[in-house]
């Protein structure tokens, strides 16, 4: 068994025992490790708490083989399954990450998609994709006031009210001058939002990622994929 999942009370999610190929990805998906395990807590009353526990036990595993990029990603599956149920429901979000990215036609292979959604909608969220909530949307001490995980087929993660600590110490693709300056793309008939594209460049280019940028740039230039 590659992968062995355990709960601890109500909101303690742990896993027991993961091959060594996947332990990156553990730690990447931002489990602690503690006596031998990593885990990751979430509040007693965090609401579908139980409904969260019984998807990740089935799907951490193929979680986990996609972030380490043993198992394809079928991200566009997950997009449409994305945009016909946020939309419907009226929810205030767009897409981030190199999602954005492939969405535009630049030929990078996305290992998941970031949503940035309001701050109102970010339970709701949850409830929309509840039959894929592996962490339920619970409350974030970080640059967001919410953050959330499902598994569509391939991993949706979003975070919810974004501050402007997002932008600090330097501005990014996923704070509030990025939507403040949000682009619209068509793709398989829905109009998705997007960062703009230098943004997306600039941040690309400080993480190191060269082929991305390179990639970029060949796109604005019109020059074929």
């Amino acid at each position: 068994m590659d992968v062995e999942v355990a709960r601890r009370g109500p909101g303690e999610f742990q896993f027991v025992h993961v091959a060594a190929e996947l332990v990156p990805a553990v730690m990447k998906a931002g489990f602690n490790e503690h006596d031998g395990h990593w885990c990751k807590r979430f509040p007693a009353d965090t609401p579908h708490l139980d409904r969260a526990w019984s998807n990740f036990s089935r799907l951490a595993e193929p979680m986990l083989r996609q972030s380490a990029g043993l198992d394809p990603v079928p991200w566009e599956a997950a997009l449409a399954e994305v945009c016909q149920r946020l939309n419907a429901a009226g929810v205030d979000w767009w897409l981030g990450g190199s999602t954005a990215l492939a969405i535009r036609g630049i030929p990078v292979i996305p290992g998941d998609l970031d949503l940035i959604v309001s701050d109102g909608d970010s339970r709701r969220v949850g409830e929309l994709l509840l039959d894929g909530l592996i962490e339920p949307v619970a409350p974030a001490n970080w640059f967001c006031t919410w953050f959330g995980r499902a598994m569509l087929g391939a991993r949706v993660e979003w975070v919810g009210g974004v501050g402007p600590t997002a932008d600090e110490p330097e501005t990014t693709d996923f704070g509030l001058t990025a939507a403040g300056r949000l682009e619209t793309v068509a793709w398989r008939g829905w109009s998705v939002r997007v960062p703009p594209l230098d943004l997306q460049r600039a941040v690309s280019l400080r993480r190191g990622l060269d082929e991305r940028v390179r990639r970029i740039d060949e796109f604005a230039a019109g020059l074929p994929a």
